[in-house]
């Protein structure tokens, strides 16, 4: 009922909340033209930014600009944090996410050394938010479930708690977990219809919606699309085109494909105002997908290819993935099977990458080490009001017990401390079991993370060494080719160099084999670094010809490196190398 209740209110007043915002703006603009004073206009500018951000982000630009030239004048670090995570918000709306997540980083560690929490909730949800679309998944929820935490610690604002679960469903949703991703966005429904958060609503809804839709429930898809709707027409907004194109989806699904292309369109024309060069790419490729429906090749083709350049422009990892597949699709439809195949192996190759079934595993594992911590904090919450009123009642009853015998109190004193005793032996007893199994899955964990770093170092040095052998290939080609190829040979070999895989797989390494590397330098230390990298890949297993790949050099260099460390270390002919790094 309360529920009913909530929408009706929410559809009356949204006719009316446009007309309200604009007097707001006028009025502040008002304000700030007569205002001299420094920093009453950094919160004027920075108040006028918030109310036109998602409306018109242009003029919200200019405010936010104004926000950071005022704060470093004065040299206020708040206010240059919030700048910070504002121009964030912007170039996030721009699509430019490399951009917005350096920006969002720089004012949460402002805030965090001012020690100012308050803002801490909305930024680490935005910050989150930008990581998604670079397919930085594990990230995206970790920085989701701490701003909850931060949020329930200060008693935040309920929006930035609600927008917390929504981007948790989220993510849960980019992973194919659609069942923790709606249970998110019940949570964060649940506090929009209590705080009466009517735009969040309908991005609630829209977000449950979708998920109505992978689950093929297309009526019920639509009726929450609807309420959204309801919500949102009376006041333009990205929320409002997302809406559209996701209709436009459901019909496409149903193969409705002249009503979807009618809401891709409605979708579209707005999009440009409003819109975000990622989501007008998401919408581009939709249509792409109705043309190639209707056999029109030519004209997926097209949209496919430009949705693809605006998902590389703003470096969006997840919209590639199915533009790459799409491509391979339109292809082969049209005879080019050799294009076909590359799109293709670029999809395989980037869905790999960030979406593989590690990912997916360890993602679900954060969420469900989040909501278990969060059932054991409660449990051990009412544990310890438990434990103080039994201490309460055992207090009570030793006083009575100490009037009426001092022999019987004495004894009963004795028996609660014997069986406190033996209580905490066996509260100790299982805490260790406790903490050798979280120790054991981190074990587990790492290993596999090991694992992965290996498989990684050796696939991306083979890859190399691979792609310089091809362009060797062209050498003799005609003369303007030649500086670039001597470019691009330059930029692999660079690449190549790069020591940061190397630190990624050492640190993991010394994790699971207990300090490999600090036992090899403390048995023998004239060991080089290099010696040392040879003995890790040794130690893993690994054959002469993929610690040849990884490390770029040729087999037989290997198999020397191999005598002159077993020459290093001591060991005779009759030893063998990897049987010995085993043991250590």
């Amino acid at each position: 009922m309360k529920l009913i209740l909530n929408i009706v209110i929410c559809t009356v007043l949204a006719a009316n909340v446009y007309c309200q915002e604009t007097k707001k703006i006028d009025s502040i603009k008002y304000t700030l033209s007569a205002t001299k004073d420094v920093t009453k206009r950094l919160y004027l500018h920075h108040e006028l930014f918030e109310l036109l951000k998602d409306s018109d982000k242009n003029s919200a630009k200019l405010h936010i600009d104004s926000v950071l030239t005022l704060a470093y004048k004065i040299d206020n670090n708040y206010f240059i944090a919030r700048g910070n995570i504002g121009l964030g918000y912007y170039h996030y709306l721009n699509s430019n996410f490399i951009e917005s997540e350096k920006e969002i980083k720089k004012g949460i560690y402002i805030l965090d050394s001012l020690n100012q929490k308050e803002h801490l909730p909305y930024a680490l949800n935005q910050l989150g938010i930008t990581q998604k679309y670079l397919g930085k998944f594990e990230g995206a929820l970790l920085n989701h479930q701490k701003s909850a935490d931060i949020n329930m610690e200060i008693k935040g604002k309920p929006i930035d708690l609600a927008r917390s679960y929504l981007n948790m469903g989220n993510v849960m949703a980019e992973i194919r977990n659609f069942k923790s991703s709606t249970e998110n966005y019940k949570k964060a429904e649940k506090i929009g219809i209590d705080n009466n958060l009517n735009d969040f609503l309908a991005k609630v809804w829209g977000n449950i919606a979708a998920n109505y839709t992978d689950a093929k429930k297309y009526e019920k898809s639509l009726e929450y699309y609807g309420k959204s709707l309801k919500l949102l027409e009376e006041k333009p907004s990205v929320t409002l085109i997302r809406i559209y194109n996701n209709i436009g989806v459901v019909y496409d699904k149903m193969s409705d494909f002249k009503t979807a292309k009618k809401y891709y369109q409605k979708a579209l024309k707005t999009s440009d105002k409003y819109g975000e060069p990622q989501l007008t790419g998401l919408i581009i490729r939709n249509l792409g997908e109705i043309y190639f429906a209707e056999q029109n090749y030519p004209k997926a083709l097209e949209n496919i290819e430009k949705s693809i350049m605006i998902a590389k422009e703003s470096k969006n990892s997840v919209r590639l993935i199915r533009g790459y597949m799409k491509m391979a699709e339109v292809h082969a439809a049209l005879g080019n099977y050799k294009n076909a195949y590359e799109y293709d192996r670029m999809y395989a190759d980037l869905k790999d990458s960030i979406r593989g079934l590690d990912v997916r595993e360890r993602i679900n594992n954060l969420e469900i080490k989040y909501q278990t911590e969060k059932k054991e904090t409660e449990i051990a919450l009412q544990e310890e009001e438990i434990n103080t009123l039994n201490e309460k009642s055992k207090v009570d009853k030793l006083t009575k017990g100490l009037y009426a015998g001092g022999m019987a109190s004495a004894l009963a004193l004795f028996g609660l401390s014997v069986f406190g005793y033996r209580q905490r032996i066996k509260k100790n007893h299982i805490a260790r079991e406790k903490q050798d199994e979280i120790y054991k899955q981190e074990i587990a964990y790492k290993k596999k993370e090991l694992t992965s770093q290996t498989l990684h170092l050796v696939q991306k040095n083979t890859f190399i060494q691979e792609l310089m052998e091809n362009f060797e290939n062209i050498k003799n080609s005609p003369e303007k080719f030649k500086m670039e190829f001597r470019r691009i040979v330059m930029l692999l070999k660079k690449e190549n160099a790069s020591d940061k895989d190397w630190e990624v797989f050492k640190t993991y390494f010394a994790e699971v084999h207990n300090d490999f590397d600090q036992k090899l330098k403390t048995l023998y230390a004239d060991i080089s670094e290099k010696e040392i990298r040879l003995a890790a890949f040794l130690r893993m297993n690994l054959t002469t010809k993929e610690i040849a790949a990884t490390l770029n050099v040729l087999p037989e260099s290997i198999l020397t490196s191999k005598y002159r460390l077993k020459k290093k270390l001591n060991l005779d002919k009759e030893t063998d190398l990897t049987t010995f790094l085993s043991s250590l």
